[in-house]
């Protein structure tokens, strides 16, 4: 009996190991739009800043069309944090990442659960920065305090089922069940996207991400002059259940800034200088023009 139990965790293991190697495995026609500027992304992100990835896996194709939305990953900036809280693990941080220990994201990956990341690992990718509006220092410190105490969590993999339906079609999946069908099954506080471990931490001190909005009884709502200026008047706030939030959703936030970081340096900016290739005749040859000033 032991030995049918062994036989058969072995190869439960050796199925979760096929199913999360197909599912990561990089896509081949993944194409970077704009070349990131490490420099000034470095120079600019602050920590708590929300960075959104357009992923370049299966599962990331998944994870996009279901949310109708580029974005298909979701990572917390921390910077130094780990190094200067931990001072156990500050000598194994430096020694792995090196100069980059300094520039730490926290992410959930779904093949190795909650870990420190360096921010150079997505300079080759599609990426957004989202910045929590007006997010106070103790705020901060305690959406701080929560992802990194996640660190090292594992996902459960228990229901490896759930990770398997998405070799199906995802086109089969009906609109309203789109959002739904990114949790895993089992009922567990982990998902098949990171934005969990996120909006987690944002929601425990009441910051809002995509909320829905209860309508105010007509007894108390502002009017007049009062309607504007009043913060209640899209009616009351209500989260959504941290397992339902997608990184789309840090995206169309009205409480998150959009960070440009690339043009961060408007003053540098002169569209008049940029050089276009354009098309010469009915041969199709390409010709850097500058465009006049």
């Amino acid at each position: 009996m032991a030995l049918r139990l062994k036989s058969a965790a072995r190869v439960r293991r050796g199925f979760v190991r096929l199913v999360l190697k197909l599912l990561t495995t990089p896509l081949k026609n993944y194409s970077l739009k704009i070349p990131n500027d490490l420099v000034n992304l470095k120079r600019y992100i602050r920590k708590g800043d929300v960075v959104l990835v357009e992923g370049n896996e299966r599962i990331s194709e998944a994870v996009k069309y279901l949310t109708q939305s580029s974005w298909s990953h979701a990572a917390i900036y921390v910077g130094d944090e780990a190094l200067r809280r931990d001072h156990a693990q500050r000598d194994a941080l430096l020694e792995r990442f090196g100069a980059e220990a300094e520039y730490l994201l926290v992410e959930a990956l779904v093949e190795e659960g909650v870990v420190l990341a360096p921010l150079i690992k997505y300079r080759d990718f599609n990426i957004r920065i989202c910045r929590p509006f007006n997010l106070t220092r103790l705020h901060l410190s305690q959406v701080l305090d929560d992802v990194l105490g996640h660190v090292g969590d594992t996902y459960d993999l228990r229901n490896i089922f759930d990770l398997a339906r998405y070799f199906l079609p995802v086109t089969m999946v009906p609109r309203r069940f789109r959002r739904k069908a990114l949790n895993f099954g089992s009922g567990e506080p982990t998902r098949v996207i990171c934005s969990s471990l996120l909006a987690n931490a944002f929601l425990k001190v009441r910051y809002p991400i995509l909320p829905e909005y209860l309508e105010l009884p007509s007894s108390v709502r502002p009017r007049g002059l009062l309607r504007r200026l009043d913060p209640r008047r899209f009616g009351l706030l209500q989260s959504r259940p941290a397992g339902l939030v997608t990184p789309r959703d840090f995206d169309l936030s009205p409480y998150f800034e959009v960070i440009k970081f690339n043009l961060i340096e408007a003053e540098k900016f002169d569209y008049r200088r940029l050089q276009w290739a354009e098309s010469e005749g009915s041969s199709g040859a390409l010709e850097k023009r500058g465009l006049e000033r």
